[in-house]
């Protein structure tokens, strides 16, 4: 997502990471139970994992996270007029790019006087799924993590 949100920020693309809460909490990284320690560990997610995007701090009661479907990793694109005109509830960086040069698309023929009607699209997208990747990022909860969720399924 670094990547994609390089490529389109010259074209007034503007990209946030919204820290809700760990997904699975376990000894590392646990429940928080103050702002500060949401804080520190969206600080450490941020250095851990190279986040370059500016990365926005979720109330304590994780209220934007439930106001926008308290799913674990989801994305949303807004317009300019802050509609939303993309959500996914799986972060994908292919499906987010082909959006977003979907709609910069849109903007440009829009420009060029060309008459649009917007319609509401619904599609099924698919993501790799790397394992490996996956449980590294559960280890780095804690052991508590991998082994509730491989408990789990």
């Amino acid at each position: 997502m670094n990547a994609l949100a390089d490529r389109v920020a010259d074209r007034n693309v503007a990209s946030v990471f919204i820290y809700t809460h760990e997904a699975h909490p376990a000894e590392n990284y646990g429940h928080v139970t103050s702002i500060e320690q949401k804080m520190q560990h969206a600080h450490d997610l941020r250095d851990k994992l190279g986040i370059a995007r500016d990365i926005l701090i979720d109330a304590l009661d994780g209220a934007c996270h439930r106001a926008y479907g308290s799913m674990p990793n989801m994305t949303w694109i807004f317009n300019r007029s802050m509609q939303p005109v993309y959500k996914s509830d799986w972060t994908d960086a292919n499906s987010v790019s082909n959006a977003i040069d979907y709609f910069l698309d849109v903007t440009e023929r829009r420009k060029d006087r060309e008459k649009l009607a917007p319609f509401r699209v619904e599609r099924l997208d698919y993501r790799n799924q790397d394992r490996d990747a996956f449980y590294k990022g559960l280890e780095r909860n804690g052991p508590r993590a991998v082994e509730e969720f491989r408990n789990a399924f």
